[in-house]
């Protein structure tokens, strides 16, 4: 296993020091769902749902968080993106909704933070904005899918 890197020599917290990498153009990717009932995607679809444009919504949070990111984990380091993407699939079995975030830099660290960050905020969000129509609904598998840089 790889050293904790914001871990110090003596086992305190700290932030990593990235002033002598070189600064690349880096993207990440993340995914996460949500698993909901087939009348909680129809309201979704048809716009019936009390609150409003739920995707729309849920999409401007998870760009808006993406660019927080560093409000809200106390070691990232705070970065300038340069575009991100929120995207959403519903597959032919209409028992959840799939979301996605690209998120891309120049800078000298990466973006993994901030794509998983707005896709979480984005699956959150679906959920508050539903949560009064589907008390079932469950939020999983948010992971990184990809990393590059150079």
């Amino acid at each position: 296993m790889s050293e904790l890197t914001h871990i110090d020599a003596d086992g305190e917290a700290h932030m990593v020091d990235v002033s002598s990498k070189p600064v690349q153009d880096r993207e990440a990717m993340a995914r996460g769902e949500i698993s909901l009932a087939k009348s909680t995607l129809d309201a979704i679809e048809e716009g019936s749902t009390t609150k409003g444009n739920v995707l729309a919504v849920a999409r401007l949070a998870g760009i808006m968080a993406a660019k927080k990111t560093a409000d809200l984990i106390p070691l990232c380091h705070p970065l300038s993106v340069t575009h991100i993407e929120v995207d959403f699939e519903i597959p032919e079995s209409r028992n959840r909704i799939i979301v996605t975030s690209l998120v891309r830099i120049s800078a000298k660290t990466g973006v993994e933070m901030e794509a998983l960050t707005a896709v979480s905020i984005a699956v959150l969000t679906i959920y508050d904005m539903c949560k009064a129509i589907d008390k079932e609904m469950i939020i999983s598998e948010v992971k990184v899918t990809s990393k590059t840089k150079g």
